[in-house]
């Protein structure tokens, strides 16, 4: 039988906020266990939260990124459960009235584009961290993270395959990141997914019992989980069993899930209205005050690029996947006036740096400043090889590339004496390949050329150097 896939996906993401979302402890990666944490944090008898304005600005601007309808009246609520790490026994989050819902975003797909809903996105903190003893002694808790201010993005069921959950958790990651809501390090657990699957026989309009897979985080493992999940599903169907609805544990080093408690239902979590907040109420102003900061987000630069710049949609989309890059990539063509010249080297240069060094190469890459090299380049004053000398050494020290340029005597070598003499010097210490190229041998000159190119230390106009070597050349063969 053929089997349709069904999957959402229910996004955790971290805010970028100084501080955490009902006090003032601050909101930061690492640290001391315990060391970051207060009686509001740990929900102490008589204290009493504050909601933090940043948090709900940026719930409201990652909701108005992915195209939400934002509650002008909306409060939290108390989401009962009792795990270690959660020390109150309850989560405050919400419930009934979200802060942004009905929303959607746009992926692509195999080149084609493809609408994603977004059922809703809500304010809650995170719980603490759990660290198991490896030798079975019992569990310690670091309560640092105990309060820090998350969005939850509920997805619609509109997903059809692993690999369009991918690239959807890739797409919602970006806007993210543009909208500098969250830093996305998913190293550090700022942002994860859980995926609903369910499969269902092609044709079936009623969904499938769905399973979920808790805090997968990267890219690689929401795919990898979802056409594990997928496969044991069909596999459970074939066998004439019955999927039953639960929470399942991703291991990606092992490739397969085990199941972990059973799924609960929104009756289990006994929501209330939360008695120690205040409804949250959003007037014109600021809303509009939050939608004028948003700014041009990755499909529509992506767009641009190739419509306005003719830059080619593969580049343009790598570029636009990273907002440091696309930064980049704009103010070094601005400068340098070839939109073209800046994405070639981005896709060569650039991301080859990143693949060998990570992305901090980005935060030592100005834009202006590497504009103002490719400028060399494109004026003919420099040549490929010393571009790439004098990124080489702005990276490393800083130096403005003008200076580079001078100080390393990277400009072209334009004295035609002066190339006339490495021309008549190669020529005359290569007789084979005169001799090649006399019989018809086309290689024999780009060897030549090369040799002279090397000779003049790589700063040789290659224009000026091709028409002197040919003229010698012809020279040459009618002696």
């Amino acid at each position: 039988m053929d089997y349709e896939v069904v999957i959402g996906l229910e996004i955790h993401s971290e805010l970028k906020t100084k501080s955490k979302i009902f006090c003032g402890c601050k909101n930061e990666f690492g640290g001391e266990p315990n060391t970051k944490c207060c009686p509001i944090c740990l929900g102490m008898p008589g204290v009493l939260p504050k909601l933090n304005k940043k948090a709900l600005e940026y719930a409201i601007k990652a909701g108005i990124a992915m195209n939400c309808k934002i509650s002008r009246f909306s409060k939290m609520d108390r989401k009962n459960f009792f795990y270690p790490d959660m020390p109150k026994a309850y989560q405050i989050s919400q419930y009934d009235l979200p802060i942004c819902y009905d929303g959607y975003v746009d992926i692509e797909v195999n080149g084609e584009k493809k609408r994603i809903g977004i059922e809703r996105i809500h304010l809650e903190e995170d719980a603490g961290k759990l660290m198991h003893d490896p030798f079975g002694q019992g569990s310690l808790i670091d309560h640092n993270r105990c309060g820090v201010p998350l969005i939850e993005i509920v997805t619609c069921p509109d997903v059809r395959s692993a690999e369009e959950a991918r690239i959807l958790f890739e797409t919602i990651k970006t806007i993210l990141e543009y909208t500098e809501v969250s830093d996305c390090q998913m190293q550090e657990g700022s942002l994860r997914a859980d995926v609903n699957l369910s499969v269902r026989p092609r044709g079936q309009k009623e969904f499938g019992v769905r399973t979920e897979m808790k805090n997968l985080n990267s890219l690689r493992a929401v795919q990898r989980a979802a056409e594990a999940e997928a496969k044991r599903q069909i596999a459970v169907i074939e066998k004439g069993g019955q999927v039953i609805q639960e929470t399942r544990r991703w291991d990606d080093n092992k490739g397969e899930s085990f199941s972990m408690r059973g799924k609960e239902e929104a009756m289990d979590y006994r929501y209330f209205p939360e008695p120690d907040l205040v409804p949250i109420v959003v007037d014109d102003a600021w809303l509009n005050e939050i939608k004028a900061s948003i700014p041009e987000l990755p499909l529509s630069r992506k767009e641009r690029y190739v419509n306005e710049l003719g830059i080619p949609p593969y580049d343009a989309g790598l570029i636009t996947m990273n907002k440091k890059l696309a930064d980049i990539f704009e103010e070094a063509y601005k400068v340098c006036g070839n939109p073209k010249l800046a994405s070639n080297w981005i896709m060569t240069d650039i991301l080859r740096r990143i693949n060998e060094q990570g992305d901090s190469v980005l935060d030592s890459l100005n834009g202006a400043k590497f504009g103002q090299i490719l400028l060399f380049l494109e004026k003919g004053e420099i040549t490929q090889a010393s571009a790439k000398q004098a990124l080489d050494t702005f990276l490393e020290t800083g130096e403005e590339p003008e200076s580079i340029i001078n100080r390393l005597g990277l400009k072209v070598q334009r004295d035609e004496n002066l190339v006339l003499a490495a021309v008549k010097d190669v020529i005359e210490k290569n007789p084979q390949a005169i001799a090649d190229f006399k019989a018809g041998k086309t290689k024999a000159f780009g060897f030549l050329m090369g040799q002279t190119m090397a000779a003049l230390k790589g700063k040789g106009d290659p224009a000026q150097v091709k028409k002197i070597l040919e003229e010698q050349l012809n020279a040459a063969i009618n002696e």
